[in-house]
């Protein structure tokens, strides 16, 4: 197994060998339990199904609390799947911890980014803004032409303008395990 579900706790810092201190990223990371194992000859591809965190019974839907009845499981807030080379040896029910993981090693977090609402062009897409002088009152930070004249008449897909910003599955690689 490569993979584990968490979620961040916070940030804090710890010294190395030489007393200098490094930022971590505190996580609770497990424990979690496969729910479903999924084999090559009947879905065609190995994987399991990781649960983690608690969920109620009542928010949780027929079908789903159907799923987790089936593995003997109480429902579980974030469901993940995990392709792995080969499922031997894992059961329905087994818990998975950090143990997966050794001090020193480096490994890539997928995540979801901190969602920052409607923004402007100027923190969105880092654009410079208009002169503060020569008669511009209002322009300061607004995004300038966003299209040409009667041809074509439009604006193109993809123009960068002002929207929602954030909330995005980002990965950061070669993260190291303190």
């Amino acid at each position: 197994m490569n993979a584990l579900l968490g979620r961040k706790l916070g940030m804090s810092r710890l010294f190395n060998a030489k007393g200098a201190a490094i930022a971590v990223t505190l996580l609770e990371a497990g424990p979690n339990v496969v729910v479903q194992i999924k084999k090559k000859n009947k879905d065609g591809y190995d994987a399991v199904q990781l649960g983690f965190g608690k969920k109620s019974e009542k928010s949780t839907n027929k079908p789903l609390a159907g799923h987790f009845k089936r593995a003997g499981q109480k429902p579980f807030a974030h469901l993940r799947e995990v392709r792995l080379d080969s499922v031997e040896g894992i059961e329905v029910g087994q818990q998975v911890g950090v143990d997966l993981f050794v001090v020193g090693e480096k490994v890539d977090v997928v995540s979801i980014s901190k969602g920052l609402g409607f923004q402007g062009v100027v923190r969105r897409h880092n654009f410079a803004g208009g002169p503060k002088t020569h008669g511009q009152s209002d322009r300061l930070r607004a995004p300038g032409s966003v299209g040409a004249s009667s041809y074509p008449s439009r604006t193109f897909k993809g123009t960068r303008m002002a929207g929602r910003m954030g909330g995005n599955t980002t990965t950061t690689k070669n993260l190291l395990v303190v």
